[in-house]
């Protein structure tokens, strides 16, 4: 039971990774030159493109510490020091992504100015606000986990 469900959100991590590889490929670079073409500043598209793949290469960097945190839980290694790092590393990928997407939300704002359309914004914090939730579950997780390996460590040495 418990391999065919790490199986299933192994698979459901695959399938996340796709789609934002193909967007990545096909829809970032139409993307900056829409952008580009629109605030008649052609070097903005290469900001756009740090910004853009500069935050999918954490993304796929925390893809590969789930993938690993699901391995873990198949060989029965998931109360060890090993999850911690890898949800460490899993918050610290979130963080960095929000930094950049935040560090975006001008360039939404010189879009939404010129097009006269404010919500644009509150779409260009949808990304940063996610990554920040996910950092926050993951600080969570690594705590929780924290304080069980402790705990376990202190049973196994008082039997």
């Amino acid at each position: 039971m418990k391999k065919a469900t790490t199986l299933f959100l192994k698979i459901a991590v695959i399938l996340i990774g796709i789609p934002v590889l193909a967007l990545c490929l096909f829809l970032v670079p139409e993307l900056a030159d829409a952008v580009a073409d629109f605030l008649g500043v052609h070097s903005i598209k290469y900001i756009i493109f740090i910004l853009l793949y500069g935050g999918a290469l954490p993304f796929y960097f925390a893809l590969h510490q789930a993938f690993k945190l699901l391995s873990y839980i198949d060989k029965n290694i998931a109360f060890s020091e090993l999850s911690v790092r890898t949800l460490m590393r899993i918050k610290y990928c979130a963080i960095s992504i929000c930094s950049l997407h935040v560090l975006g939300l001008p360039l939404y704002y010189l879009v939404a100015d010129k097009d006269d359309a404010p919500g644009l914004i509150f779409v260009g914090m949808l990304i940063p606000f996610a990554s920040l939730v996910i950092a926050v579950f993951a600080a969570v997780l690594q705590r929780i986990l924290q304080e069980a390996i402790n705990i376990k460590s202190e049973n196994d040495l008082t039997v």
